[in-house]
Parts: structure tokens; sequence; C-alpha cells
């Protein structure tokens, strides 16, 4: 005997299809994807878009504050909580705590994969949500990073040389997200879980902990 499936709350509607905003924006993009599509991904009466959103531009706004929402809190648990370093050791060991974390999130996180998708959709062609997203989360969060950065090498927080070193630090982990079916050949894994993050975390952190050292003219 087939037992009925018990309907969505109003909330579980509304987050089915921000999920499925992510995933089909980032796959096919916001033109290419129909309001029936992201319904029926949803298992959502097709009415519920505007009722949740407005409209499909709504929605899409929504996914982007989940991203903002998501990635400030994997940001507060290695930046927020740590306060302002004490010296350049105290902020050293920060960037290394907050590299180990982008790492767990965007490599071995499966929720990672949707947003960056995403993301990457948006930064090839930007709209609003990437207005929501750069402001929310990507210029605070990279401008904290570049006061810690400051604070660890005695360099200028807003300078261009260091604006562009803190964008080297995370971008080596983001390739780990995007280059993920080549890496898993080329490494010969199947999967990137724990293991294989913390594999990638302790070279990527060797990098960061060589290039500290050589601001101060030490070894690491």
């Amino acid at each position: 005997m087939n037992r009925k499936k018990r309907p969505q709350s109003a909330e579980q509607t509304r987050q089915a299809l921000v999920h499925a905003g992510l995933k089909l924006f980032g796959e096919k993009g916001f033109d290419g994807t129909s309001t029936r599509e992201l319904a029926a991904a949803a298992n959502a009466n097709i009415g519920s878009i505007a009722y949740h959103f407005g409209s499909k531009e709504g929605l899409r706004s929504a996914c982007a504050d989940f991203i903002v929402e998501t990635m400030k809190g994997m940001a507060s648990q290695a930046l927020a909580s740590a306060g302002e370093p004490a010296n350049a050791d105290a902020a050293r060991q920060q960037l290394l705590a907050a590299l180990e974390r982008l790492v767990a999130f965007m490599v071995a996180s499966p929720e990672a994969g949707i947003i960056v998708q995403f993301i990457l959709r948006e930064l090839s062609h930007p709209t609003a949500a990437l207005d929501i997203i750069y402001e929310g989360v990507f210029e605070p969060t990279h401008r904290r990073l570049c006061r810690i950065w400051a604070a660890a090498t005695g360099e200028e927080a807003e300078s261009e040389h260091t604006k562009i070193a803190v964008f080297t630090m995370i971008g080596q982990i983001v390739y780990f997200r995007i280059g993920r079916a080549a890496v898993l050949r080329r490494m010969g894994w199947n999967d990137i879980g724990t293991p294989e993050a913390s594999a990638i975390a302790a070279v990527a952190g060797d990098n960061l902990a060589a290039i500290l050292a050589s601001r101060k003219g030490e070894r690491p």
C-alpha cells in the first residue's frame, strides 16, 4: 500500500525553491531556467514562486541572500569570533585558521558545489544578485582578511599588494572546487572528503606560512 506523501510546509517549500534556484540558475542560467522547471525541482506548485518571492527575479535574489548568510556563517567561525589579533603571530594564526575553514567548506562541503556554481554564473554574467553577494560577504570578508594580513605582515591593509595577496590565498582554495573533476582524476581520488581536504589544507597552509615568513625575512 502506497502512503501519500505529506505536503511540505510553507517554509519547506520556500527552502526547496531556493535550493532549486541555486542549482538550476547555476547550471542553466537565469534565462535558461523556467518557472515550471523550478517548481518541479522543488516539488512545489508553480504559483508558489510568486507567493514566496514575487517573481523569478525575487527567487534569484533570495538565492543570493542564502549564499550571503551561509558564507557569513562560515567566515564568522574563523574570523568574527577571534576578534582583532593582538600581535603578528596571532594574526598569522587567524589567517591559517581562516584558510582551514575555507578548505573545509569550499572543498569538502557538498553544499558548496551549487553555491560556487551559482556564483560563477553571476561572475560571468553579473546581475543584481552579484551585488547582494559582493556587498554582503565578498567585500567585507576580503576587507577583514586584508586587515589581518596587515597585522601579520606590517603592510598596508588597503594596498594593492595586500588585496592581491589575499585574493591569491583564497584563489588557491577555490580552484579545488571549480577544478574538482580534474583534481579527482589527477590525484586518483574517488571524492574529496575529510582526509583529502586535510591534505589540501596542509599544503595550502604551508604555502601561506612561507609567504607570511618571507614578508618578515624569516623562514617558515
